[in-house]
């Protein structure tokens, strides 16, 4: 007897395909101040030239005040002995005018009686004439040097805390000023995302940044504020020896929440590491 065959069955194998996740996307940048950074400079005197740092009173950190003396140059104490100068030779001719024009009014009085000539009358009434246009240039050059002195202190425009100091006592600053003062009161981060990352990048976003250096502790939150629409070479370079430094990149400004920026107030240009939570 023979045995039924059994006809094989047909298989299909379905290949299953699996989906990965997406991982949220991470990316390197500095802190910044969110307000003004200000580079302050010495004044340029009329030949060009520029004077020298005498003080410096702050140091890189130092929070400063709107108005504050940053620092003093080396023409302030010629400026103040030039306007000691000044106002001593104004004081001498306002006693000078002060007794011609008594004498002009004696020689009006005597003139106007016959006692003396027009002549002699019109001699003493020039020679005063001459003190007040005297007078005159003495308080414009005195006002020049009123404004000179001003100049020679370096004042902050703003409240904020010192950046960056480029200029020493007994330097002359160049191209780069004296110092940057930065209002970071309101910190943020500039984060440099790879431009196929910046897809996965919107505003609002929630952020959450480390330091890459251990230069604070805990973590920072954010929100994406703005999404630059230019894409360049990366600035914000890693430790990472390896790490790709003509990669090309999208800025990303991140606004930290308050709390978050009082705690890094002070640390304008630490590298972080930031990473966008997935949408």
């Amino acid at each position: 007897m023979s045995l039924p065959i059994s006809e094989p069955q047909s298989t299909t194998s379905f290949e299953e395909e699996v989906v990965q996740p997406l991982r949220s996307v991470a990316a390197l940048g500095q802190l910044e101040p969110a307000g003004d950074v200000r580079r302050l400079a010495s004044p340029v005197s009329g030949f060009g030239g520029t004077p020298r740092v005498l003080r410096l009173n702050v140091r890189e950190g130092d929070e400063v005040k709107k108005g504050q003396v940053l620092a003093v140059f080396d023409s302030r104490p010629r400026i103040l002995a030039d306007l000691d100068g000044i106002k001593a030779r104004i004081d001498r001719v306002e006693v000078e005018i002060d007794l011609k024009e008594k004498e002009v009014s004696r020689y009006e009085k005597a003139a106007s009686q016959g006692a003396t000539s027009l002549v002699l009358l019109e001699e003493k009434y020039n020679q005063l004439q001459t003190l007040k246009g005297l007078l005159k240039e003495y308080l414009a050059e005195s006002r020049g040097l009123e404004v000179d002195l001003q100049d020679s202190e370096l004042k902050t425009p703003i409240d904020g805390v010192v950046l960056r100091i480029h200029t020493q006592e007994g330097e002359r600053s160049g191209n780069e000023g004296v110092l940057e003062v930065g209002a970071n009161k309101i910190m943020e981060a500039l984060i440099e995302v790879y431009e196929s990352d910046v897809n996965r990048v919107q505003i609002g976003q929630r952020v959450e940044l480390i330091s890459e250096n251990g230069g604070f502790r805990g973590t920072l939150f954010g929100n994406v504020q703005r999404i630059s629409p230019q894409v360049r070479q990366r600035r914000v370079l890693s430790t990472d020896p390896t790490g790709d430094a003509d990669a090309r990149v999208v800025e990303v400004r991140i606004s930290l929440d308050p709390k978050s920026a009082s705690l890094v107030t002070q640390l304008t240009g630490m590298k972080v590491i930031a990473r966008f939570q997935e949408l």
